[in-house]
C-alpha cells in the first residue's frame, strides 16, 4: 500500500500538498513533524506534516520527500486547529500563518551552491572578465554561494553572470540545506582525570613551581570547586585567577585541564524570586472574587479598571492560582515597550518560570523558548509576550490575560495573517477549555458591547489604589492664547507655569505628542512648494537630529535642502510639529533640566526601550516627550504632570474609529499622572475645548462616550454593530488599479447590494510606488459570516482569472479594526 503525507508550505498557497513516503517513514511520521520536500523546479522548502494516509493526489504524480527533520512534532495538536481557524476566519494561506509562527531559524530554507564542472574542457579566453573571476575564485574553493559571488564581482546582480556560466557548463548549481539556529555553549574546564589521584596532583604542583601563574590557575580551580560546588566555567576563573585566556588554554594543551561545554539558555533569569505577591485592597478583593465566580459560567471576563487601580496586582494573583495547578499562563501586551517593566515585577515572582517572547528576540532567542514549551520545562509557565507570543506550543494553558485590550497593536496589518491577537486568543483559550481575561481602563467598544449584551463577563474596578484622587485635567484653549500672545512656541502659559511648578517639587512631566520627528512639513514661503517622497503620496518629515527629510511610509530618506528645489530661495520654513521639535523648544524653556525622548527612532535597538524606561524610573530625566508608545499602561511612581500637546490631530483623522481612539489615547496617557500619593495633573491643549469627546476624558466618562459612539455606530452601519471587511488593491499602474477595483466592486455589489462602499482612494493613496484603493464591505449582524466569506472568495478566484488583472495585489483584511 502507497503511503502519503499533506504538508504545508511557508508560502501562500490555498491547499496543502502532497508527497509520497516509504512504509518505513509513514511509521516516524506524524503531524507536526517538518520534512524538507522539493517544490517547483529546484527549490527545497521545510514543509510541516498536516496528515498522514494512504490516498494519491489525482491532479499531479506526488513527489518524495527529500529529508525528515524532526525526531517528534515541533508544532502541537492544538496549535494545528489554531492555525487552522486562523487560515479560515482571517482568509489568508496555512502556509502564511505556519510562517508568521514558527521562529525563522526552523524555516531552513535551500541555498544555491556553485561548484566547478571537473569534467568540462575550459576555454578561458571565452570567458568575459566577471566570469573568469568566478571560474578562477573556483580553482581554490571547491564550492561558492550567491552572497560570496556578489562579494567577488563587487555587485549585487549576479544571476545572469551565473546562468552564462551554466550555458558554457563551466560550472552547475545545487541546492543545500542549511541550519539556522546554533545553541549557545559555554566553556566550563575541570581538573584533567590524568591528575585526579593525590600522589599525581602533589607531582603536578611541584611541575608547576616553576610557572606560578599556572600554579595560581590550578589553586584557584581547587578554592572555587571547594566554595561553588558547580561547574567552574573558563571565564570565572579567569576572573578569580587573574589569569589570562592564554594560560588556562595553555594547561588544556598540556592535559592539566579539561575543557568542556554545556548548552544553556541565551535567556536566563539570574536573580532571586523570593518576593510575595502584594494583599490586596478590598475593591481588588472583589474584583478578584467577582473575577473568579463568573468564569465559572462564562469563559471571558471583561475587567474595567480605571488607570493605576492595580489591575496587574489581581493578574498576579490569578497567574499563582494557575501555577498551584501547574498549568500556564499567557499574559498578552501590546507593546514591547511594556514588557519590560513587567517582566521584572513578575520575575520577583514567579523567578525562571517567567519567559518573554516578541519581536525583538533574535532567531535563536526564539527557538529557545519554543522547545522549552515543547518540553513543558519550569521556564515556560508563564508567558509574557506581544501579539505573536500567541501562536506559541502551549501543551497546558490555563489562563490568557490580555492587558490593555483595546490597543490597535493587537491587530496584524502586514503581512497576512491578518489576525487579531485579542479575538484569535479567546478561539485559543476554547481548545484548551481555558480562560480569558481582557483587562482595560478603557475598554475598546466591542468588548464592552459584548459585555453589556451579556456574551462577556464584566468586573469593574472604579478606584485608583490606595483611593488617590483621578488626576486634574484642565483643557486650554490654544486659539484664546495665541490671540492673547501667551505661547511660547507649541506651549501655553499654563502649560509652562505648572511644568515649572512641578520640577521645583521635585517631580517628573511627560509630554505627549503622536507625531515623530522634528515637523511633518517642511514648505517655501516664497512659491509654496513642499518636498514630497518620490515613491509615495505624502509630504517628507523633517528630522533635526540627523538633518534629513524622511518618508515615515516607505523609509526614502534625503538630506534637507540649504534651499528650495522649485524657486531656489532660502525662504524654508517648518510646519507643525513632531517630537524632536517639543524636545528642542523644552531644552530651551528648562534649560538645567534633563529631558529624553521616546518614539521610534529612539527605541530602534533591542535594548532600546529598557534604556529609556530605566532612566526615566532612576529619576535621570525628568520630562519626557514621546508618542503614544507612552500611553500604553507604564508605570511611573514620580509622573505628576502629563501635557498633550495638540488633542486635535487626533480627534480630526479621516477614520470612523478616530473619536474612540482619541479618548482611549487621552484617559490612558492621563492616567501616568499621580500614581502614587500625590493627585496628578493633566494639560490638554486644543484648539476646540468644547469638543464632546474632550470634555468626556475631562470628567474621566467612558460611559457617556460609549453611548454617543455606538449610537453613531448603529446610525452608519459599522463595527460593533456590523462587521467589516476590507480589501485594498495595489497596483503600480493607475489605470489598472481603478479598472481592477471597479471590476472587483460591481462583482461585490451584485451579492452584497448596498453593504459595499467604494473603491475610493485612501487618504495617501500611493505608497512605494504603488497605487491603493479600498473597497469597504459590512456585514449585517444577522448574516451568515461564513457564506460571506466563501462569496468573497468565489469573487475573488474569478478576479484572479482574468489575465489583465493577475498583477493586481489584493488584501482581504477581515474584521479591520
Amino acid at each position: 500500500m502507497a503511503h502519503f503525507i499533506d504538508v504545508i508550505l511557508p508560502i501562500p498557497l490555498q491547499k496543502a500538498f502532497t508527497y509520497h513516503i516509504t512504509e518505513a517513514e509513514s511509521q516516524v511520521l506524524k503531524p507536526g513533524i517538518r520534512v524538507a520536500v522539493p517544490f517547483g523546479k529546484s527549490k527545497i522548502y521545510t514543509a510541516l506534516v498536516l496528515v498522514v494516509h494512504n490516498n494519491p493526489p489525482t491532479a499531479y504524480e506526488a513527489k518524495t520527500i527529500h529529508q525528515i527533520l524532526d525526531e517528534s512534532p515541533i508544532v502541537t495538536e492544538q496549535q494545528l486547529q489554531h492555525w487552522q481557524w486562523i487560515a479560515s476566519y482571517y482568509l489568508c494561506s496555512l502556509g502564511e500563518v505556519m510562517r508568521a509562527s514558527l521562529p525563522n531559524a526552523f524555516l531552513l530554507e535551500s541555498e544555491t551552491v556553485i561548484h566547478a564542472n571537473t569534467n568540462a574542457e575550459v576555454d578561458e579566453m571565452q570567458l568575459q572578465d566577471d566570469e573568469f573571476l568566478i571560474y578562477e575564485a573556483l580553482q581554490h574553493q571547491s564550492s561558492l554561494k550567491i552572497d560570496d559571488i556578489s562579494n567577488i564581482l563587487d555587485k549585487k546582480k549576479v544571476l545572469p553572470v551565473i546562468k552564462s556560466l551554466v550555458e558554457k557548463s563551466v560550472v552547475h548549481l545545487q541546492e543545500e540545506l542549511y541550519e539556522k539556529y546554533t545553541p549557545k555553549l559555554v566553556r566550563y574546564v575541570k581538573l584533567h582525570p590524568n591528575h585526579s589521584s593525590e600522589e599525581k596532583l602533589q607531582e603536578l604542583l611541584e611541575l608547576l613551581s616553576r610557572a606560578p601563574k599556572q600554579r595560581q590557575v590550578i589553586l584557584t580551580l581547587f578554592s572555587m570547586e571547594a566554595s561553588l560546588k558547580k561547574p567552574i566555567k573558563v571565564s570565572d576563573l579567569a576572573k578569580e585567577s587573574g589569569a589570562s585566556n592564554a594560560i588556562i588554554k595553555a594547561l588544556v594543551d598540556k592535559l592539566v585541564l579539561e575543557e568542556y561545554h554545556i548548552q544553556i539558555d541565551r535567556n536566563t533569569f539570574e536573580g532571586d524570586s523570593n518576593s510575595d505577591s502584594k494583599d490586596l485592597n478590598e475593591a481588588q478583593l472583589e474584583a478578584l472574587k467577582s473575577i473568579k465566580s463568573q468564569f465559572e459560567n462564562k469563559s471571558v471576563v471583561l475587567l474595567h479598571g480605571v488607570t493605576a487601580s492595580g489591575k496587574t496586582e489581581i493578574y498576579v494573583k490569578l497567574i499563582e492560582e494557575q501555577l498551584l495547578q501547574n498549568k500556564q499562563t499567557l499574559y498578552l501586551l501590546p507593546e514591547i515597550a511594556l514588557t519590560t517593566q513587567l517582566v521584572q515585577r513578575l520575575q520577583d515572582y514567579f523567578g525562571e518560570q517567567v519567559a518573554v517572547f516578541h519581536s525583538r528576540y533574535s532567531g535563536n532567542e526564539r527557538v529557545e523558548v519554543w522547545n522549552n514549551m515543547l518540553a513543558e520545562s519550569n521556564k515556560a509557565k508563564v508567558i509574557i509576550g506581544a501579539r505573536s507570543s500567541l501562536l506559541l506550543p502551549f501543551k497546558n494553558l490555563g489562563l490568557i490575560i490580555v492587558d490593555e485590550e483595546h490597543e490597535q497593536s493587537y491587530k496584524q496589518f502586514d503581512p497576512a495573517p491578518r489576525y487579531h491577537a485579542r479575538d484569535a486568543s479567546i478561539v485559543l483559550a476554547n481548545l484548551f477549555g481555558a480562560k480569558t481575561l481582557l483587562g482595560s481602563a478603557t475598554p475598546s467598544l466591542e468588548s464592552y458591547y459584548n459585555a453589556k449584551r451579556n456574551k462577556y463577563g464584566f468586573v469593574e474596578l472604579k478606584t485608583r489604589f490606595n483611593n488617590i484622587l483621578m488626576p486634574e485635567i484642565e483643557l486650554v484653549d490654544l486659539a484664546d492664547k495665541y490671540k492673547r500672545k501667551r505661547m511660547k512656541g507649541h506651549f501655553s502659559d499654563r502649560l509652562i507655569e505648572e511644568m515649572a511648578e512641578t520640577l521645583e517639587q521635585g517631580f517628573q512631566i511627560i509630554l505627549f505628542q503622536n507625531r515623530r520627528g522634528f515637523s511633518p512639513i517642511i514648505e517655501c514661503t516664497t512659491c509654496g512648494h513642499s518636498p514630497q517622497c518620490p515613491n509615495c503620496d505624502v509630504s517628507l518629515t523633517y528630522h533635526q537630529y540627523r538633518d534629513q527629510l524622511r518618508c515615515h511610509y516607505c523609509g526614502y530618506n534625503s538630506i534637507m535642502p540649504k534651499s528650495c528645489e522649485a524657486c531656489g530661495n532660502v525662504t524654508l520654513d517648518t510646519k507643525g510639529f513632531g517630537t524632536e521639535q517639543i524636545e528642542e523648544e523644552v531644552k530651551v524653556l528648562f534649560p538645567d533640566k534633563a529631558v529624553g525622548r521616546m518614539d521610534l527612532d529612539t527605541t530602534r535597538g533591542k535594548y532600546g526601550f529598557e534604556k529609556i524606561i530605566n532612566a526615566f524610573e532612576q529619576r535621570e530625566v525628568d520630562i519626557l516627550v514621546g508618542t503614544q508608545m507612552l500611553t500604553k499602561g507604564l508605570d511611573f511612581r514620580h509622573v505628576k504632570l502629563v501635557g498633550i500637546m495638540n488633542a486635535d490631530n487626533l480627534l480630526n483623522f479621516p477614520d470612523f474609529r478616530a473619536h474612540e481612539r482619541s479618548y482611549q489615547l487621552m484617559a490612558q496617557v492621563s492616567g501616568r499622572a499621580g500614581r502614587t500619593d500625590l493627585r496628578g495633573k493633566v494639560i490638554i491643549q486644543s484648539y476646540n475645548p468644547h469638543h464632546n469627546i474632550l470634555q468626556q476624558v475631562s470628567t474621566n466618562d467612558y460611559e457617556t462616550m460609549f453611548k454617543e459612539q455606538l449610537d453613531d455606530r448603529h446610525n452608519f452601519k459599522y463595527p460593533p454593530v456590523f462587521r467589516i471587511i476590507k480589501i485594498t488593491l495595489k497596483h503600480k499602474d493607475y489605470n489598472r488599479v481603478n479598472t481592477a477595483s471597479d471590476w472587483y466592486a460591481k462583482s461585490l455589489k451584485q451579492v452584497f447590494k448596498y453593504n459595499v462602499l467604494g473603491p475610493e482612494f485612501p487618504p495617501v493613496s500611493r505608497i512605494r510606488n504603488l497605487y491603493l484603493k479600498n473597497i469597504l464591505l459590512k456585514i449585517p449582524p444577522k448574516q451568515s459570516l461564513l457564506q460571506t466569506k466563501e462569496a468573497i472568495m468565489k469573487i475573488h478566484n474569478s478576479f484572479q482569472s482574468v489575465k489583465e488583472f493577475r498583477s493586481v495585489r489584493v488584501i482581504i483584511d477581515v474584521d479591520n479594526y
